[in-house]
This record gives C-alpha cells, structure tokens and sequence, in this order.
C-alpha cells in the first residue's frame, strides 16, 4: 500500500532529481498533553510525512490536537516508560526514527540539522545522540550554562530499540552500533508547575519502587536520612540548577523530595511485607 505523505514534508532528489520523502518517522507518547503538544507538532513542522502519537487515555483533547497537525494518533494503554516506545516503535513507517516527549521541543536548528543529514548519500552514522536542555516556566530559553542530558535520540531502527524497563527510556543499541551527536537542541518544557511537578514524581516514585522489588534491589535504612540532602546537592550544583535564581533553588527541592520518597516508599513496602500486611 502507498502511504500518501504529510502535507509539506520535507524532500530531497537523489541523483536522478526523483522526489522523495524523508526516511524519518517521529513518534511520541503522550497522556493529557493537549496544552503542550501543540508546541512539539509545530516546532516539527514539515520534517516528517509521519508522525505518530501513541496515546494512553487522555480525556483533554490530546488526540483531536495531535490529528489537526497530521499526526497519526495510535490509542494504547500505558504499561511503562520503555514499553510504551517499543510499542510506538513498532507502528512507525521508515526505517530512521526519532523520538520526543510530548513536552520536548525541537530548536530550528536542530530541524534543519537532522533534515541535512538525508542529503547526499545520507546519515554517516547508524545513531545521534541530542542535548535535551530543561525549561523552567517564565524562561523562554534553557540558561546558556544550565545542565543537559544528551541521550539517543535518533536512530535507524535496524540498529536499536528503546529498553523495555518501565521506568527507563533509553535505547539500547547493537554491539558496533556507530553513534555522533548532533548541534542542536530540544527545549524540554517539563514543569507546568512546582505543583504539577510533585504529583508527576510522586507517581513516578510508585513505579520505580516496583521495579526495584521486580530487580530484587534493596534500599537501605541509611539512605532515608541521606537521600534527601544528596540529591539537593546533586540538582542545585551538579545540575547547576543554582543558575537558575530561587525557582532553581524550588525545583531543586522537589527533584530532593522525590528521591526521597522513592526511598521511603521502598522501605514502606519492606517494611510491611515483614509483618504480614500486603503494600497498596
């Protein structure tokens, strides 16, 4: 079957001037990100003919916003973290994928770096890893000097797949597997509030300590008095986040509360289990 190709995608001409698309699938999950998804599609523009959103259950219009911008929207029930991009991978059309959060917006740059690499004879590497830089509300840009991850985010999908862990999404590439990085960046507009950033976590936390059980990993009474104050010193100067004025100093309280609470949690459990009572 021919698949008809998204309005206004990019395309190139190979030697012989025949037009084609992009071999470039985008894909995201997403759940309730009717007010950030906008940003994502529209920074995409015309990079990819396909772009899917796999949706696990959003009642604030997520799939009516994702199928206006020509995205394919794919319902499936969110059973983890690394999962849930596996199973996007599997729908995805061309044989080069790339993935974004549902709240990660692309830089022009890096639109126009990534669409560079399909021409002439295309990418010179099987992966490419991309900086991933947070913006905190009220910023327009990430700081200059602010911290950034910068993990696989583009890829051929005959050489990696995303992890299947619940928790972690991280692709795991082929023994061989030649990996470069890309200029550009993507702004990842994660925190809609401090408020919304606690609950996310705190839910976040329920699954990390299950797959800590499922591992067999135990926490140690220790780490209950000395998470809290390591993990602050880990965001607000490991992460730098102390750039960032007093909302630096906030979201650096919060990123400490929730290494916490895993911890706690995880302790909880144990610490039920030994008298006979199954954890909620």
């Amino acid at each position: 079957m021919r698949i008809a190709p998204r309005p206004g995608a990019i395309t190139l001409r190979d030697g012989t001037n025949t037009v084609r698309m992009l071999p470039l699938s985008v894909f995201i999950i997403a759940l309730n990100e009717a007010d950030r998804l906008p940003l994502v599609l529209e920074a995409l523009g015309d990079l990819s003919d396909d772009v899917v959103v796999v949706d696990s259950g959003s009642d604030d219009g997520t799939q009516d916003v994702a199928r206006r911008y020509g995205a394919r929207v794919i319902e499936h029930a969110f059973p983890g973290y690394g999962q849930q991009k596996r199973f996007a991978e599997t729908q995805c059309r061309h044989p080069w994928l790339f993935n974004l959060d549902a709240d990660e917006v692309i830089s022009p740059a890096l639109r126009t770096e990534i669409a560079k690499l399909f021409a002439n004879g295309g990418p010179k590497a099987d992966a490419y890893e991309i900086a991933i830089h947070e913006v905190f509300p009220g910023e327009d840009e990430p700081h200059p000097l602010g911290y950034a991850l910068a993990p696989v985010r583009l890829y051929r999908s005959d050489k990696g797949s995303y992890n299947p862990s619940p928790v972690h999404d991280r692709v795991d590439l082929l023994p061989g597997t030649k990996v470069a990085r890309l200029r550009g960046r993507i702004r990842h507009v994660s925190v809609r509030s401090l408020g919304h950033q606690l609950e996310k976590l705190n839910v976040y936390t329920d699954a990390q300590v299950r797959d800590l059980e499922a591992r067999g990993i135990r926490v140690t009474t220790l780490r209950v008095f000395l998470e809290f104050p390591g993990a602050f010193l880990k965001a607000y100067f490991g992460r730098r986040h102390c750039l960032r004025g007093i909302y630096g100093f906030m979201t650096a309280m919060n990123f400490a509360f929730y290494r916490y609470l895993r911890v706690a949690k995880a302790l909880e459990r144990r610490r039920l289990r030994e008298k006979g009572i199954e954890p909620q």
